[in-house]
């Protein structure tokens, strides 16, 4: 540079970047501009990561934009227990005219077979924390499992603080507040929140739901249909021979004497399948009964016979057992089998005595022959 090009005022820091900018080749330049956007890249990066609860709070508020409503009714599945609810909620489980929830439902209390007491003089918060299902938490943090003792484990992403906002958002824009109003805040927040979600879309005509021993209450079946008076109700009715092992089975898993004493246990089996005979009665076409034995045995008749019921379009995935679209194996009490229907559970009675055979005929034979003759015909 040369005194003529030399400005007249220059400080040293201006006159340093002219010298250096003289000195450095246009290499060493390229390699300098592109470390000083690495260490930018870098420090955004830190930024963010360490921001972690402004991430979340970025990403609950994508996450409530993309929310669709539900209002779709409730299918309801119920029955006592080692019955098949579990295997049928599954098969339901991906046809893209259904919502499926993928447990069971566990809105009541304070028992999970007590339809839950919404007042509509208290406020949304206390109606979530009514409804809310504490287990969504455990299957977040270690998975879903169907039973504690199989090491098949799928992945739910479902945040609870996310459905809080959604179900108070949801009833933010209702205009009059109803039972139904509060029930369909809560579908949507529930089916909202689960972000790993694969049957999102689409228009869904019911969501199907199991929840064992609910139906057999009078008291129950009431509040149901009237907060769903467009709902529907789908008992499954097992042979009591089949029946009693698989219960016993499972009570000696649970350690608990439920179903310890035979009498008492076919007592129960007796309960529910009067509590069935009165829904029937009651409730009429909005109620529908099919034998577990026919659901194992025939499962594509059955299937197409509620697909009918529930006014949906038959489709193949109606006749896998799956959790969220991946198949899944069987809620037995016995050994389990591959993936998809466990026909073993059809001859359970091979091991039970003759006396107690006899026995299970004396106490629920009447029963089981009157269900038999309202129950759906394969």
């Amino acid at each position: 540079m040369t005194d003529q090009e030399m400005p007249d005022s220059i400080n040293t820091a201006e006159l340093a970047k002219i010298i250096m900018k003289s000195l450095v080749d246009k290499e060493s330049k390229r390699r300098w501009k592109k470390y000083r956007k690495a260490k930018a890249r870098i420090r955004m990066l830190n930024r963010e990561f360490k921001e972690s609860k402004s991430s979340l709070e970025d990403l609950l508020q994508v996450c409530l934009h993309g929310v669709s409503t539900v209002t779709s009714p409730l299918a309801l599945i119920s029955q006592i227990q080692r019955s098949g609810g579990s295997l049928l909620a599954q098969l339901f489980d991906g046809h893209p005219e259904i919502h499926a929830h993928p447990h069971e439902l566990k809105i009541g209390k304070p028992k999970k077979y007590i339809w839950p007491k919404i007042n509509l003089n208290d406020n949304a918060e206390s109606w979530f924390h009514i409804l809310f299902e504490d287990d969504t938490i455990e299957h977040f943090k270690g998975g879903y499992r169907k039973e504690r003792k199989q090491d098949e484990t799928f992945s739910f992403i479902f945040l609870p603080s996310l459905q809080k906002k959604i179900f108070l958002r949801c009833l933010d824009s209702v205009g009059s507040i109803t039972l139904r109003a509060v029930f369909d805040a809560y579908m949507t927040s529930y089916f909202g929140a689960w972000l790993n979600y694969q049957n999102r879309y689409g228009q869904k005509k019911y969501i199907t739901a199991f929840t064992a021993r609910l139906a057999m209450e009078k008291s129950n079946m009431e509040s149901f249909f009237e907060v769903y008076p467009d709902g529907r109700l789908i008992s499954i009715i097992r042979d009591p021979k089949n029946w009693f092992p698989s219960a016993l089975r499972h009570n000696e898993y649970i350690k608990r004497d439920k179903y310890a004493d035979m009498e008492l246990a076919l007592s129960q089996w007796r309960e529910s399948a009067l509590a069935t005979l009165w829904n029937k009665k009651t409730y009429g076409e909005r109620v529908c009964i099919i034998r577990f034995e026919d659901l194992i045995g025939k499962t594509e008749a059955v299937m197409r016979y509620l697909a009918d019921f529930l006014n949906i379009e038959f489709s193949n995935t109606l006749l896998t057992p799956t959790f969220n679209r991946f198949p899944i194996r069987a809620n037995t009490s016995f050994e389990l089998e591959e993936h998809g229907i466990m026909r073993s559970t059809l001859t359970r009675h091979r091991t039970l005595s003759k006396e107690e055979l006899e026995l299970i005929d004396t106490v629920t034979g009447e029963e089981y022959q009157r269900i038999l003759n309202v129950a759906a015909d394969f």
